[in-house]
């Protein structure tokens, strides 16, 4: 037996697997775009689902299709949403520019599955039901939206504010722990670890903040545009009935856009979020190696931290180990930044009613999202929960700072600070020692103005 059928489209006849629920559309898409292997996420897939469920609902509520035929659509595409279909979306993600190859690889996946469900009495079409009032035009662009959406909701957005909580949690253990603080990688005045760890701790609420103000302009969906943005072949409410079913399926308030000719011609919402994302990254980017750079060491580094040992480190040296979870994050952060230029690029790709790097722009904006998501709850969970600080080394660092001399400035002048400041240095002896020799202040005097823990509270010390 064959291990092919043959399906027709209007070019001719395909040969395609027996068992596959695609059609001849799907088949040449396949062969035609040998390029990656790189499949649509589960994410966008899903999404192509909650759009053909909620236009055969749509649909059906007009009276723009038969009832009976909007409900099979509407059972066979939840199955879609479900996951239970994702092998039967085969083709690359370098195809053509508009996505129409994916559309019509949902619509006869959708089609074939509906005809099964209804006992082959209906006659589904993949254009004339499944893709009724529609084109790839407004479908590709509005599963990007929504499935951009619901990943930044449910995966990006809570992991970063659990990485916040982590950064204040472990910042309040060590509250009582001052360090030596650092510009230009030199010492500088002394910081707390709650100080530090708080300023991580904002820069990803302020990442949180971003994202979301970007989503106000995602959750605006294309469809009802079809072609062009006119509209043509479609019902005038399709848009807002559209949208509502949207809504009433994930949770999240979806609107139709206020313009279809913007909102189709472009990709500006999800290249803003590209860049916000991006912004995030370098923010995790600073974090991670902020994080080596404390754990560096044990005895050659700074050493002011330790991170959790979680495997051997090196091939060749026993007992080394490295900040490996770090090491990840960055990594992702690069990933990020180069996505967001292909994003970036894939925006100017515009040409007059539609946009042709739809595909690219999808596969990489989703991928941002899910590894930036998953990166910060694993930096989170096995890297910051677990890290100790070593107080013996930082207290040590903190005593031999000479820069701390700098609270005695306005006691006996700039000059005359330097001058200690040199020498506890050149000297490698504590401050407080070469002040008192150098002052005439008492230990008391020395002893307030060169608290350290005063010092992380601005102001002037006594």
């Amino acid at each position: 037996m064959s291990d092919f059928r043959i399906e027709k489209d209007s070019m001719g006849d395909v040969n395609v697997p027996k068992d596959a629920l695609y059609g001849a559309q799907t088949q040449r898409a396949h062969d035609n775009f040998p390029i990656s292997g790189i499949r649509f996420s589960r994410e966008f897939i899903q999404a192509l689902g909650y759009v053909k469920k909620s236009a055969a609902l749509a649909n059906s509520k007009l009276g723009t299709i038969d009832a009976k035929i909007g409900d099979a659509i509407a059972a066979a595409a939840q199955e879609i949403i479900d996951g239970k279909h994702d092998k039967e979306f085969v083709i690359d993600i370098f195809q053509t520019g508009s996505g129409t190859s994916s559309n019509m690889n949902s619509n006869e996946v959708i089609a074939r599955r509906a005809n099964e469900l209804s006992a082959n009495e209906l006659g589904i079409h993949p254009n004339d039901h499944v893709n009724f009032g529609q084109s790839s035009n407004d479908v590709v662009p509005t599963a990007i939206r929504i499935s951009a959406v619901l990943a930044a909701k449910n995966n990006l957005i809570p992991a970063l504010k659990h990485l916040q909580e982590t950064f204040l949690a472990k910042g309040k253990e060590y509250a009582d722990v001052v360090k030596t603080g650092r510009t230009h990688l030199m010492d500088a005045m002394p910081v707390t670890i709650e100080q530090e760890f708080g300023g991580y701790a904002r820069q990803i609420e302020l990442g949180i903040q971003r994202v979301e103000a970007a989503l106000e302009r995602m959750i605006e969906l294309p469809q009802g545009g079809t072609a062009v943005g006119t509209g043509i072949n479609t019902h005038p409410e399709f848009g807002s009935t559209f949208a509502s079913n949207v809504t009433e399926l994930t949770g999240v308030d979806f609107k139709e856009a206020v313009n279809h000719f913007e909102a189709q011609a472009t990709v500006d919402a999800p290249v803003e979020l590209s860049g916000q994302l991006k912004t995030i990254a370098v923010s995790l980017m600073k974090i991670g190696n902020d994080l080596r750079w404390m754990n560096s060491g044990p005895n050659g580094g700074l050493g002011e931290i330790q991170l959790a040992a979680l495997q051997p480190g090196s091939s060749i040296m026993p007992g080394k180990v490295n900040p490996v979870i770090e090491e990840s994050l960055t990594m992702v952060c690069a990933q990020v930044i180069g996505n967001d230029t292909t994003v970036t690029v894939g925006g100017q790709a515009g040409n007059f009613e539609l946009n042709v790097m739809l595909p690219v722009v999808a596969h990489n904006l989703l991928q941002s999202i899910e590894i930036l998501g998953n990166a910060s709850r694993n930096l989170a969970d096995r890297s910051v929960s677990k890290l100790t600080v070593r107080k013996d080394v930082i207290a040590d660092m903190v005593g031999r700072n000479p820069i701390l001399v700098t609270t005695l400035n306005p006691i006996i002048g700039y000059d005359l600070a330097a001058k200690i400041a040199k020498k506890a240095f050149a000297e490698s002896r504590p401050l407080k020692e070469v002040a008192k020799e150098m002052t005439d202040l008492s230990d008391e005097e020395l002893e307030s103005a060169l608290d350290p823990m005063k010092m992380t509270k601005g102001g002037f010390t006594e």
